[in-house]
């Protein structure tokens, strides 16, 4: 396809016609490229254009559906959905199903620009538009004959104009996919419900020159169709390899990128929608003219190998739909698989039916957080069902608990696995992700009934429930009860990423979904006396020895007079590292000798406090490389006792047996005053409904009663304890065996990184800071070290990337 000269009919205006200049010669801004896309709309019959969503800072998400004339009208769109809905409903009769993939068109999705600080992919995706829109030679037509295009060519326009890698909330939206917290990613994912993927292409940037496309690198999460990798692998990644390698251009794959975590822009399409989902990354150190140049190769290369396997893929689409309900029906999970040798799995999929999943519904304090997730599941084509009479289940498993007959209410939601979305179901409603082996691009838990502490589980009986199709519930109405306290956000740094995300996650909850007002305070406002009035200071993530320098001894006097006057300090991670140094609490901070990379730990919940209203007496902590805490008073929160049959861990965890007894929550008083500190984040992402529901009643609630005052000299050995913290940003972990000790020090030295050690038992790990909070695809060497660790024969307890 790259080898076919172009011709244009010229009915649609270049864009140095329009805007002045050439793709690719500077970077269109966020209004540039909408006026070109709605300019080849307004021009081409090829093409229409709407908007999907509606940003923070009020830019619209504009797309672009490119095809045949006939395809692109009314009638020729719904035509469209409707196959696309035929195909993917396994109950569809096999031979319309065959005539549908004889004829029919698959939905090709081509976006870019999620992270907002990388801009090629956008103006790439505008370079294939205008082709589409109007080339009238042989390899256009071939796409065009053969398929339906839907251009996103930038998913962050607020992003893109700041020039952050997140929107102006301080999300990732790369990260966002499943939970849908953002509009961006809820207006998207909707607009994909309509036009379901058969190929979804997510255009990044990374560090250095280099160019990644798929294959992957393992893990690849377990419930991934086998038909969609063989499309990433040997359709797409084979055909992109031939043309890179024709034109000389570098590459890589099968290295940094994986296909696990459940909510990035590759995986969501594959799983929920069996797409092709494809990460294209792009070196961030070429220039811009080629950075935009090879974009446009991988994405126009692409959509040629979609339009010339046309009837294989619809085939195999249909086909996905059909193996997923043949799987649910007999209740077989999909097992963990190595991808590239020589990794192997350290951990199987456990060999258990899973045939029905359950929410109940009878605890009324729960009923948001139950609603929320049927929601989620229904938007997504899941069916779900409303038990109308008890149901006697022979072998449920409540999350996080052994087997046992158990009588299900009236009124309990029921999911079957035997529907096309049996993969999607398994993803979400898991109670372990069963990571396959220790290489962690991201975290390793996210099952939705756990973020969400809602009572569940699984059953692989055959049942005959009394049931009935379930009706969407609304989304939930935003708001708080009570009177709101006047309110002061401490955000720690306006540099760190970490602290931009957790306040950014804060904020979301606070303005959109709480309906609190606020103040966003900075260590200076603290010192200028801007902490007068406040009643409750929420001190999300962020710096701590920073924040305690930037506070003066000005500041951190008047912190410490208005928390003993009567003002209620409410903190987490770094904000109770700052808390500890300040004072405030008797609690001991300890850092982890532990790999926890984004686990989810049941935790006990003291009914008595005021943090446990409507949560129960457990709950789902998300932990990632937190604080060790203990306290002798004051814990609300606690992780039990590792033999004890409350223990559970969802997701990856080396050496996390020194978190039982201790503290996950502790609330002390503080003169007048009181502190509520957290040591994980209790609003991760924005999707651990759970835990915030103890950060909601931490602010709203009453003051415990009757708590005892804390002594002097315990709060000063606090403070020195958590002043000798560590304090990284966003780091790359290392932990290996003692034996493998000196040659992961030398793959380090090679990288040129500088790093603390730390041995425990035999374990050795390493700790290297990454000060400017890079992610792991802009990091100078983040992204290598694993492939380096297996070339120098290391095998690893866990590799941590930021």
């Amino acid at each position: 396809p790259m080898r076919t000269t172009p011709v244009y009919r010229g009915d649609v205006p270049s864009p140095k016609q329009v805007l002045g200049f050439e793709l690719g010669e500077r970077q269109a801004t966020a209004a540039e490229s909408d006026k070109y896309l709605e300019t080849v709309a307004a021009k081409s019959g090829r093409v229409v254009s709407g908007t999907l969503a509606t940003t923070a800072q009020g830019r619209p998400l504009k797309y672009a559906i490119v095809g045949r004339p006939e395809l692109v009208s009314r009638a020729g769109l719904a035509k469209v959905r409707w196959e696309a809905g035929r195909l993917r409903d396994p109950r569809t009769p096999d031979a319309l199903a065959r005539r549908l993939a004889e004829r029919g068109v698959p939905i090709l999705w081509v976006s870019g620009n999620v992270h907002g600080n990388e801009p090629s992919g956008t103006d790439a995706a505008l370079k294939v538009l205008r082709d589409l829109g109007d080339r009238t030679d042989c390899a256009a037509k071939a796409v065009l004959d053969n398929a339906l295009v839907v251009v996103l060519p930038t998913q962050n326009p607020d992003g893109r104009e700041l020039n952050t890698r997140q929107n102006a909330f301080g999300f990732d939206m790369n990260r966002d996919w499943f939970a849908r917290t953002q509009p961006e990613t809820d207006g998207k994912l909707a607009m994909l419900g309509q036009y379901p993927p058969a190929l979804y292409i997510d255009a990044h940037e990374m560090g250095g020159t280099s160019y990644f496309f798929p294959p992957n690198a393992d893990p690849i999460y377990h419930e991934t169709p086998e038909q969609a990798v063989g499309w990433i692998n040997d359709v797409y990644g084979a055909a992109m390899a031939a043309e890179f390698t024709r034109q000389g251009i570098d590459f890589f794959n099968r290295d940094t990128y994986d296909l696990f975590y459940q909510g990035y822009g590759d995986t969501v399409p594959t799983t929920a929608f069996h797409a092709a989902g494809m990460t294209y990354e792009k070196g961030g150190g070429s220039p811009y003219p080629e950075r935009v140049k090879e974009q446009y190769i991988t994405q126009w290369v692409t959509l040629s190998a979609a339009a010339r396997n046309r009837h294989r893929i619809l085939t195999e689409w249909r086909q996905m739909a059909v193996d997923a309900y043949k799987q649910g029906k007999a209740g077989r999970l999909e097992p963990n698989q190595i991808y590239n040798p020589p990794n192997q799995i350290d951990r199987p999929v456990p060999d258990r039916k899973v045939r029905n999943y359950f929410l109940r519904d009878d605890d009324p304090a729960k009923r948001t957080e139950v609603r929320v997730i049927v929601r989620r599941l229904q938007r997504m084509g899941v069916r779900v069902e409303r038990l109308v009479r008890p149901l006697s289940v022979p072998d449920f498993k409540a999350y996080g608990r052994a087997e046992a007959k158990t009588t299900l209410p009236a009124g309990t939601y029921r999911i079957s696995m035997a529907q096309g979305q049996k993969h999607w179901i398994q993803a979400m409603l898991n109670e372990d992700s069963y990571t396959p082996f220790p290489y962690f691009y991201d975290v390793t838990a996210w099952s939705m009934p756990l973020l969400g502490n809602v009572s569940g589980g699984s059953s692989g009986a055959e049942l005959r429930p009394v049931a009935v199709t379930a009706p969407t519930p609304p989304a939930p109405r935003p708001g708080h009860d009570g009177r709101a306290p006047k309110i002061g956000v401490l955000q720690l740094s306006t540099t760190s990423s970490a602290s931009r995300q957790s306040v950014g996650w804060l904020r979301h909850r606070l303005e959109r979904e709480w309906k609190l007002p606020y103040t966003l305070l900075t260590p200076a406002d603290v010192a200028a006396g801007k902490l007068a009035g406040t009643q409750v200071l929420l001190a999300p993530n962020g710096p701590a020895p920073s924040a305690h320098t930037a506070l003066g001894d000005t500041g951190r006097a008047a912190l410490q007079k208005w928390a003993r006057d009567g003002g209620r300090y409410v903190g987490w991670q770094g904000g109770t590292q700052l808390a500890a140094r300040l004072g405030l609490t008797t609690a001991t901070l300890a850092d982890p000798a532990s790999d926890i990379p984004g686990t989810l730990f049941r935790v006990k919940v003291d009914a008595g406090s005021p943090l446990a209203k409507g949560v129960g007496g457990t709950a789902w902590n998300f932990t990632s490389y937190d604080p060790v805490i203990r306290a002798s008073s004051g814990v609300v929160v606690s992780y039990p006792a590792v033999d004890s049959p409350d223990w559970f861990v969802s997701g990856f965890q080396n050496g996390a047996s020194e978190l039982g007894r201790t503290a996950a929550v502790v609330d002390q008083p503080v003169g007048k005053g009181r502190s509520v500190l957290f040591a994980a984040e209790p609003n991760f992402r924005a999707f651990s409904d759970g835990t915030a529901k103890l950060l909601y009643n931490a602010i709203l609630g009453r003051d415990p009663k009757n708590a005892p005052a804390p002594q002097a000299s315990a709060t000063a050995k606090a403070a020195q304890e958590a002043a000798a913290l560590p304090s990284y940003e966003s780091p790359i972990r290392v932990s290996v065996r003692s034996g493998d000790a000196a040659k992961t020090a030398s793959v380090l030295r090679s990288v040129g990184a500088k790093w603390t050690e730390r041995r425990s038992g035999d374990v050795v790990r390493y700790v290297v800071d990454n000060p400017q909070g890079l992610s792991v695809d802009h990091h100078p060497f983040a992204g290598r070290l694993p492939s380096l660790i297996k070339k120098a024969g290391i095998t690893p307890i866990a590799v941590t990337l930021p």
